[in-house]
């Protein structure tokens, strides 16, 4: 069975979803991709995962590194799962392009090289947004897109963490405006 549970941030309401064992999605209520990995059927439940996430949202919006993670799952495909896995790798308040991230996941598959645009669908499906800091992957440009809970978030996620926002920059176009 799938539990959800609302936590109300400073940046909106936050939908979580757990099993027995961890937690298996973290969304801003009305972004896109919104609870796709979720069962037809779930239920609202309090539930211990849901009490250690919302400990580590209360850390992360006063704007401290958590330090921690609730155990996490994401049931997804292995190359989204790579992907996920070297998010997972971006320090606090520091960013990753999506082309540095396309580098290493093609040499950790001994390949020479990747699209940098299929790691952005793999990004932008991120099921368990915040906590696979998926806010922390900009363009080689610098350009702050393909968020899914929305540019005007993701810099403001990348303020409180205090980023180096010099050369970052919001799109006149493009994805997640």
């Amino acid at each position: 069975m799938i539990w959800t549970s609302e936590y109300v941030s400073p940046l909106g309401t936050i939908t979580l979803a757990c099993d027995d064992e961890a937690i298996v999605g973290l969304w801003f209520n009305g972004q896109r991709y919104f609870g796709s990995v979720l069962p037809e059927v779930t239920a609202q439940r309090e539930h211990p995962l849901f009490a250690e996430a919302g400990r580590w949202l209360d850390i992360y919006f006063s704007g401290k590194e958590p330090g921690f993670l609730p155990p996490l799952r994401y049931d997804t495909t292995p190359f989204r799962k790579r992907i996920c896995d070297i998010m997972l790798t971006i320090p606090y308040g520091k960013t990753m392009t999506y082309g540095e991230i396309a580098a290493e996941a093609a040499r950790q598959q001994g390949l020479a090289k990747m699209s940098a645009q299929a790691v952005g669908g793999a990004v932008g499906h991120n099921p368990i947004s915040l906590m696979i800091p998926c806010h922390r992957v900009v363009g080689t440009n610098g350009s702050l897109t393909g968020y899914g809970g929305g540019i005007r978030r993701k810099k403001a996620l990348l303020e409180l963490e205090c980023a180096d926002m010099r050369g970052l920059f919001v799109p006149k176009k493009g994805t997640a405006l």
